[in-house]
């Protein structure tokens, strides 16, 4: 990578890099993990085969939910970025460690100001389609993703790309941050690169055509059953060691499939049966079940934070002192217990981020956290004025911890006499009700770690509405801050202010589960589960 004058950056990634290592960021990899030999140009059938072994052509993956879109700009949805990793790359990734590593790019240059970042562009990749990728591409991919991402919009705001030459962009900030690297190498909404002309004609509701440069090409959505991706035998991929969701993608087995199952009873079933590969979101009440299989191995990983979001802008929770009494009701213990049954998978902290990242976390607003106390939760709504309005609580059955959280929740408010009723869609539908906030008062989402607070999507005002002076203000201060102490100190300032007006509250910490089949070799868990170096004998 080269740069000018890193400083503040690299000190800042350093100890983000330094946190995330030793915590809860880097999940658990499988010792059967390590990579397998690099495939030589035109044999990569031969990826299936080795001295001893058949492997079979496709990988099944049963995910909790059908997609909203494979369009990563445009969604926060933890199965289609993780599917559409396979179709789409970065100019930027991150690797093992949380660094920031080219892509689909060579190189960065960092002019003095920091308000200008040049990215020279690796020559000879082609999309899917046979085209190469050049950086009117990039341009049109990025331009985009700067007004469509939510976290773009608010993070990178009137930022812009522009071609230099075929094989170099140019990134033009308004301010210089700490973290423009960080947020155009994440996964949440990553910058998935495409043809110019896919971008072109994208309506508004999105991109419809998958097309990207990645070592698998979109062949089929099938309604309701599954997606399938197959192998591009042209895909270049970068020679480094693998590593997160950098280095070689070899993609040893020719079709991918990626089933709808959002059954938890079908997805354990299929699991036990050897008709899925990989499972996602394993509900803890079958972990004990699964891990006497033989053909099975269950990876646990630091998932997360179960959050509550609550309505700021509408309907009846419009008014702080009843969302305080909310904060006031709530156990988290039971909720936690509920949702993930064993209390050696989950954990108690108000820290929104890990709590092992030293970098940020922090135990401000902790007077409002798992205060279990329904006698002031009485006492703040009769301060209000609450006369028995309905509150509403979105969820989905998709995801077991959000739709038994929000069950308990719903009777822990119950018992300090709120009218509550629950709302229970599938996962799209539940994503696409949440973006209309006349329809609920409170939602609880499983919330993947970020690397930096300003990523967070309690403090994003597209996600949950949270469009506030004081949070906005101290996400320019974090980001510019002088140096590390400053920037948590911050942090800390807006967290505990978040818990005092009671936009969301973090409920806990979870350990989430996978469960793999026994002998599925090159398999990896990172931000995801990574199959494209995975392959499993007949």
């Amino acid at each position: 990578m080269k740069s000018k004058k890193w400083g503040l950056l690299v000190a800042i990634l350093l100890l983000m890099v330094t946190a995330a290592c030793g915590s809860g960021g880097n999940k658990q990899t499988p010792g059967n993990s390590s990579p397998s030999p690099a495939v030589n140009e035109g044999s990569k059938d031969d990826a299936n085969k080795d001295e001893s072994k058949e492997y079979k052509d496709e990988l099944n993956i049963a995910l909790t939910a059908q997609p909203p879109t494979l369009d990563t700009a445009m969604t926060v949805s933890a199965v289609a970025l993780d599917t559409a990793g396979n179709i789409f790359e970065q100019l930027y990734t991150l690797n093992a460690n949380y660094e920031p590593v080219p892509a689909l790019a060579e190189s960065v240059e960092r002019s003095e100001d920091g308000l200008a970042y040049t990215f020279k562009l690796r020559q000879g990749v082609k999309f899917h389609n046979g085209k190469e990728l050049t950086s009117e591409d990039v341009v049109a991919s990025m331009n985009r993703w700067l007004v469509t991402s939510s976290r773009a919009k608010v993070l990178l705001q009137n930022a812009k790309f522009e071609a230099v030459d075929t094989y170099t962009v140019k990134l033009t900030v308004e301010k210089a941050t700490s973290d423009v690297l960080i947020l155009i190498s994440a996964q949440a909404q990553f910058p998935a690169i495409m043809p110019k002309e896919i971008i072109e004609s994208a309506p508004a509701e999105g991109i419809k055509e998958y097309i990207g440069t990645g070592p698998y090409k979109f062949v089929e959505w099938k309604q309701d059953q599954y997606i399938h991706l197959e192998r591009y035998d042209e895909y270049q991929s970068v020679d480094r060691d693998p590593s997160g969701f950098d280095g070689r993608k070899e993609a040893p087995t020719k079709n991918l499939y990626f089933h709808f199952v959002t059954d938890h009873a079908t997805r354990i079933a299929g699991v036990k049966t050897g008709k899925y590969d990989v499972a996602d979101s394993i509900p803890i009440e079958n972990y004990d079940e699964l891990a006497a299989v033989n053909n099975v191995e269950l990876q646990s990983f630091p998932g997360g934070a179960l959050t509550a979001f609550f309505n700021t802008t509408e309907g009846v929770l419009s008014d702080v002192k009843l969302r305080q009494a909310v904060l006031a009701a709530l156990n988290n213990e039971e909720i936690m217990l509920a949702s993930f049954a064993k209390p050696e998978l989950y954990s108690l902290s108000p820290s929104y981020l890990s709590t092992n990242q030293t970098q940020w976390t922090n135990e401000a607003g902790a007077e409002y956290y798992n205060q279990s106390n329904p006698e002031k939760a009485k006492q703040l709504l009769a301060e209000a004025g609450y006369n028995g309005e309905e509150i509403t609580l979105l969820t989905t059955k998709d995801y077991n911890e959000m739709y038994t959280g929000t069950l308990v929740i719903q009777e822990q408010l119950r018992q300090i006499g709120m009218n509550v009723k629950v709302i229970n869609f599938d996962f799209p539908t539940f994503l696409e009700t949440k973006n209309d906030r006349s329809k609920w008062d409170i939602f609880l989402a499983s919330t993947g770690y970020q690397i930096t607070p300003p990523q967070l999507l309690a403090v994003n005002p597209d996600w949950a509405g949270l469009n506030n002076e004081t949070v906005a203000n101290a996400l320019v201060a974090i980001r510019s801050a002088a140096t590390p102490e400053a920037a948590k100190q911050e942090w800390e300032k807006l967290q505990g202010f978040m818990y005092e007006f009671a936009s969301s509250t973090v409920l806990g910490h979870y350990n989430g589960v996978v469960a793999i089949n026994k002998n599925l070799e090159g398999f990896e868990l990172y931000e995801a589960p990574v199959v494209w170096n995975a392959k499993i004998a007949k």
